[in-house]
């Protein structure tokens, strides 16, 4: 009942009339205290005496009289009440406020992070779901809750910001207007007890709001705002780009200041008017991350999403050659990188990746300066740190072993020279490298040569004493080479699993295109992108059409699937009826519903949502950063092809409806 009971409320606001969005007014300001809700309220009661339908949402709680005195006259929704670890707290009940659906509503604290039990887990998507409604918001933000600008007033302040929106929010804004007050006037109302109580007060003017602090954040805050407008502008097409033709490429990693790199190219993006591409380079290190560094990766991933980036995905060993050439054929004119994130080997002299780029192109290369403590590192410990144990394996490099010490016998007593022998062992080592499964049998194989031909070649014999000065060095060349042997196997071997696995994908592209191609109906069309989904991600997948808005009836693929069919609830159709409504991706792995089972979403023609597709993730591997990449490119495809199939029955229904008047 309670799983009821929920879906149904998350399916109460979807009107399915198409309108236009609202507008968006942003009150924005560079610190607490300047008076952001209270002119958002002032500008509430303007709006009600020119006749326009205003409700209050959600406002601050604030211990401020002056500005909770504004709240009288204006209609002001109860906040729902959520249970967070035996505390009741209020946030804005966004069901309530698309159902009452006023003209305006004022929505304050726009960076807000809602509590867990929320439909969205920020409060700005609180906000785009009432636009999308059709519902004029006006909302309230402070400059150091821009994500392009965290690293930037963090350096300023010292004090890092977790609740932060995209820039594209902020940009999108219908209008901005910045609610200015002079620093001194500030640190007044904070000294009077204005903004905060006298404790928190004192605090905050030690540490956040000094005279220095406050007049940097101002001169920022009136940039950020003159930028938007020029955004603004530019959307509009009243200005022209200074910087046509510019296109900014970052490389996403796992390394911690990479979130420094993307928010500062996102910046000089929007400083040029430029595109943005986030590139990621899959090596076969990159494959093995785990623990914090997929962590770290993935919410870079995401950052670069919230910030505007294109996100590609190359394959290769060697990262500055795949840049370099993914910049060549992209039209990449500028590089933004953070600084080496280990250290570098003097001993083999490996240039750093910046150097081997400035080497390879003839771009802009911009390095970003980070206090971020070095970190060593470990290539091979990504490879080797937890060898799996294989009795196939084992038994390989032991058979391997032995059959090259059977070969060196037989040469011994042929009469060879030692040096014949060598090579033999090192090819058996080569072999191991490549018929076993770990880096790790080829290094124990290298080490296991050296101490056979120690004991049946050398004299004495059948000891692992050696009479002859110079065998020591035989034995490090030959364990060297054989090591070295061993990695350059290993490296191939991985390139080569690399290769067929970008020619897997790209042929799983290839593929979908052509058999979407001859689709004939819109069904097919995602019956189809069903079946490529289920091969990609080895699990059942949903699918569904959208005809205006109408119930959503779900079949599945493969079609013996029907208990899981079966199996869904009326809290995951809620979640479908979201995407369906919002055109957006939703439920498991996104910031709206996360705690869904499923992930839902929309496949996305040129103007409408043209069906719903469903991948389950609870059981599930959750796919990376280029799966994600190849399932939307797949899904648009089909959208497409979806959209050509409905334009040609339509151009059919006129065609033969002009017909029809010909003939009366």
């Amino acid at each position: 009942m309670e799983e009821e009971k929920r879906g149904l409320e998350y399916a109460s606001a979807f009107s399915k009339d198409l309108v236009s969005p609202g507008r968006l007014k942003i009150f924005f300001g560079y610190a607490a205290g300047v008076g952001k809700t209270y002119a958002m309220l002032e500008a509430a009661h303007q709006a009600q005496k020119e006749g326009i339908d205003v409700v209050v949402g959600y406002v601050e709680p604030h211990a401020r009289p002056d500005t909770l005195a504004l709240l009288n006259g204006l209609e002001v929704l109860p906040g729902k009440e959520i249970d967070y670890r035996g505390i009741k707290l209020k946030e804005l009940d966004l069901d309530q406020a698309l159902q009452r659906k006023p003209q305006l509503i004022l929505v304050d604290e726009l960076a807000h992070q809602n509590v867990q039990g929320c439909r969205h887990t920020k409060r700005y998507q609180d906000v785009e779901e009432l636009l999308q409604a059709g519902i004029n918001v006006y909302t309230t933000v402070n400059v150091q809750h821009l994500e392009s600008l965290n690293d930037l007033v963090s350096s300023i302040t010292g004090i890092a910001v977790n609740e932060r929106i995209p820039d594209h929010v902020f940009d999108r804004a219908n209008q901005v207007e910045l609610v200015d007050l002079e620093p001194d006037e500030l640190v007044k109302r904070l000294q009077a007890g204005k903004v905060y109580r006298q404790r928190q007060a004192e605090q905050a003017l030690q540490n956040f709001f000094t005279p220095e602090n406050l007049a940097a954040l101002r001169e920022i805050a009136m940039r950020r705002t003159a930028d938007q407008l020029n955004h603004t502008a530019l959307q509009e097409g009243k200005g022209k780009s200074a910087k046509a033709g510019e296109h900014i490429l970052i490389c996403l990693s796992s390394a911690p200041s990479n979130a420094k790199v993307i928010r500062t190219a996102a910046r000089m993006a929007e400083a040029f008017h430029s595109g943005f591409t986030a590139l990621f380079v899959q090596t076969p290190e990159t494959k093995e991350l785990s623990g914090e560094n997929l962590k770290r990766l993935r919410s870079n991933l995401r950052l670069a999403e919230e910030l505007g980036a294109q996100i590609a995905t190359v394959y290769g060993a060697d990262p500055a050659g795949q840049i370099a050439e993914y910049a060549r054929v992209s039209g990449v004119t500028k590089i933004v990188m953070g600084r080496m994130n280990h250290k570098q080997n003097f001993l083999t002299g490996k240039k750093s990746l910046a150097d081997r780029l400035i080497e390879l192109t003839e771009l802009d290369i911009y390095i970003i300066p980070d206090h971020q403590p070095l970190y060593k590192k470990r290539m091979g410990r990504i490879r080797m740190s937890s060898p799996r144990f294989s009795w196939k394996d084992t038994g390989i490099m032991l058979l391997s072993l032995a059959v090259s010490t059977v070969v060196g016998l037989g040469f011994f007593y042929a009469g060879f020279s030692e040096s014949n022998m060598i090579p033999v062992y090192i090819l058996g080592v080569l072999l191991t490298a490549v018929w076993t499964g770990s880096h790790f049998y080829g290094t124990i194989a290298s080490m296991l040569s050296v101490a056979a031909f120690n004991f049946f070649f050398t004299v004495p014999r059948f000891t692992f004493q050696a009479y002859d000065p110079s065998y020591p060095v035989t034995f490090l060349i030959m364990l060297c080479s054989s090591m070295i042997a061993s990695s350059l196997a290993s490296r191939v071997k991985a390139q080569a699993r690399l290769a067929a696995e970008k020619s897997y994908y790209t042929e799983l592209l290839l593929e979908s295109s052509q058999k979407l191609q001859k689709g004939h109906t819109e069904w097919d069309c995602l019956r189809i992108a069903a079946e490529q989904l289920n091969r990609m991600f080895d699990r059942p997948v949903l699918y569904t059409l959208n005809k205006a808005g109408g119930p959503l009836n779900f079949r599945i693929e493969p079609e013996d699937e029907t208990a899981v069919l079966a199996g869904l609830n009326s809290e995951d159709l809620g979640v479908a009826k979201w995407v369906q409504k919002n055109n957006k991706h939703a439920g498991a792995t996104t910031n709206t519903l996360p705690d869904a089972k499923w992930l839902f979403l929309s496949v996305r023609g040129m103007q409408s949502v043209m069906g719903i597709v469903g991948i389950p993730i609870v059981g599930y591997s959750v796919p990376d950063a280029f799966e994600k990449n190849l399932m939307i490119a797949i899904l648009s495809e089909c959208g497409l092809s979806q959209e050509r199939i409905r334009l040609q029955e339509e151009r059919n229904r006129a065609e033969l409806q002009a017909q029809t008047r010909i003939a009366e």
